[in-house]
């Protein structure tokens, strides 16, 4: 596959943009596991989904929008999920829980009047579902790159207020962080992830690359940044395997992305219940 990424560019695009996504997605995933909120990813996902069918239909029924990018769209109305997300939760304060099937309703609802009023981009859609190799192009590893450096950046900005808010956020809003601020801010550049992601892992499958890679690395680091490392190594190895079966097997690598993270996980519980059962055996003999 080497030689056939040095030759085709849409084969660069999507390498690239996955070994990206691979690394960005998994770090961010770790925050939403850890402050219970992985259903989110589903939800924005979702309402990703909306922009996206939204632009293919304005696409096909204006021919002044024809060359609009639906990523640009699908950017769009996942930042609006993400701030209504938090508005609602502020909203229902004691049932904050409720913000989430909310939108997932209304991105699905949205998708479903928008599939159904325009035909002929089903094929379009399908990339967009579950990922494509060859429909990566060098805008949209530009639009990647352009998102990592922004969560690269709040990440370096905000990481002290994330750990303490996703450990202890009563203690965090005691200590007067601007936690309403930081949490918005967290959850526009998580949408933001989703739909840099979509071209690669798929808008049904991305909340599955940043959840599984960090259920696995939780099984096997002893520490938060440790966890970040293994979370981003189980990130990059699912990706790079998913595209190269993708590639060689003519398959979606949304699927081969996310089936390769749940045997990475599988396995670390294996090997990690072995490891406990033969050093207790070893402890047990002495």
């Amino acid at each position: 596959m080497i030689e056939a990424i040095l030759h085709y560019e849409f084969l660069q695009n999507a390498f690239f943009s996955g070994l990206i996504i691979g690394v960005i997605a998994p770090l961010l995933g770790l925050f939403i596991v850890v402050r219970r909120l992985s259903l989110i990813a589903d939800a924005l996902s979702h309402v990703t989904l909306a922009g996206i069918a939204g632009s293919l239909y304005l696409s096909q029924t204006f021919v002044g929008l024809a060359l609009l990018n639906p990523i640009y769209l699908g950017i769009v109305a996942a930042v609006s999920g993400s701030v209504l997300i938090e508005r609602l939760r502020r909203l229902y304060k004691h049932y904050e829980e409720l913000a989430i099937p909310i939108i997932m309703s209304g991105g699905i609802g949205l998708s479903a009047i928008f599939i159904s009023l325009a035909s002929g981009f089903s094929t379009d859609l399908m990339s967009y579902l579950f990922g494509s190799v060859s429909a990566v192009s060098r805008q949209d590893l530009y639009v990647v790159l352009a998102i990592a450096g922004i969560v690269l950046l709040f990440l370096f900005a905000f990481f002290k207020e994330l750990f303490v808010l996703s450990f202890d956020e009563e203690y965090a809003k005691a200590s007067g962080l601007p936690a309403k601020w930081i949490h918005l801010l967290f959850m526009v550049v998580v949408a933001l992830v989703i739909a840099a992601s979509m071209r690669i892992v798929g808008i049904l499958l991305v909340s599955s690359l940043m959840t599984l890679p960090v259920a696995a690395a939780m099984r096997l680091a002893r520490g938060f940044k440790e966890a970040i490392f293994y979370a981003i190594v189980f990130g990059e190895l699912a990706v790079i395997v998913g595209l190269v079966s993708a590639f060689y097997l003519d398959l979606a690598p949304g699927g081969t992305i996310v089936v390769t993270s749940i045997l990475i996980l599988l396995f670390v519980i294996l090997a990690k219940k072995l490891f406990v059962q033969f050093t207790a055996k070893g402890v047990s003999s002495r």
